[in-house]
């Protein structure tokens, strides 16, 4: 696995990115966990937009990452390098710190901090949220993300091998638990006690904000569990997606997304006032 995430050529991670996303948009159209009215193409082309300018910003700091973490193993230096370890251990802590400080975390605080929310909140403004959805990122706040990567890339000492791994492994994740697909409810939720389940994740994209902050995770669930934000709903398919503030349809087009940020926040309509179906 070393040998070959060290020297993965760009096409081969495009290809297996692409395969993963189209796999899980097949199934979605198969065995849907919620039948939405929505053009299916239409939407995937909006969100499709989006990994453009997320690969354009990853394209501009690659060199960074690269310098970085090539730098932390030559030294070496890092918290991961102070523990004598097998590359198998250091390999899965890398990997579940840079889940947390550049998935977790970064998305914590996005929620947090009005001004970096106001980017984040494209990404929530998806009403019907499928594996395409996981493509839905202002290019500001895909220099949020990349920003805490090198956070915990430089922290943690993580070799490039490890890097491209995860990476790898995030986007596939993060396909994964925003796919509009039908599991077993039992093994839905037995996932959910170790990675990022899809109805786990459907309730961060809920209108009510008590279901909005939460689940903030996006491969290990372990770090909601521990940091208190895992909410679970009885019933996934009530859920109703969006912000109230932005249901005008023209939030689903690309222009006025990339706008949103610098937009005054809309008023709500009542009538889409969405009550909590927290338990």
């Amino acid at each position: 696995m070393m040998e070959f995430f060290e020297h993965i050529p760009s096409h081969y991670r495009t290809a297996m990115l692409v395969a993963g996303l189209v796999l899980l948009w097949v199934i979605e159209g198969v065995i849907p966990r919620m039948r939405f009215r929505n053009n299916r193409f239409k939407h995937a082309g909006t969100n499709l937009f989006f990994t453009l300018t997320t690969a354009l910003v990853n394209l501009g700091f690659a060199f960074l990452i690269v310098k970085v973490s090539d730098w932390t193993a030559s030294e070496p230096f890092g918290l991961l390098y102070l523990f004598g370890m097998p590359v198998w251990l250091h390999c899965l802590l890398a990997v579940m710190m840079m889940d947390f400080i550049g998935a977790w975390l970064v998305h914590w605080v996005q929620h947090k901090t009005a001004w970096m929310w106001h980017f984040h909140k494209i990404h929530h403004t998806d009403t019907a949220v499928d594996a395409t959805t996981a493509l839905r990122h202002h290019p500001v706040e895909s220099v949020f993300r990349v920003g805490a990567l090198l956070l915990a890339i430089f922290t943690m000492g993580v070799p490039m091998w490890m890097v491209m791994f995860y990476q790898s492994l995030s986007a596939f994740m993060s396909q994964f638990n925003h796919a509009n697909i039908h599991l077993p409810q039992a093994v839905d939720r037995a996932l959910s006690w170790v990675i990022v389940s899809p109805d786990m994740h459907k309730v961060h994209h809920s209108r009510y904000q008590r279901e909005t902050d939460s689940n903030y995770a996006n491969i290990f669930s372990i770090w909601d569990r521990l940091f208190g934000t895992f909410v679970t709903v009885k019933d996934t398919t009530r859920l109703r997606y969006g912000l109230d503030e932005y249901l005008d349809e023209r939030y689903q087009q690309i222009g006025p997304l990339l706008k949103t940020p610098w937009e005054d926040v809309p008023v709500a309509d009542p009538q889409h006032q969405q009550t909590g179906l927290h338990q």
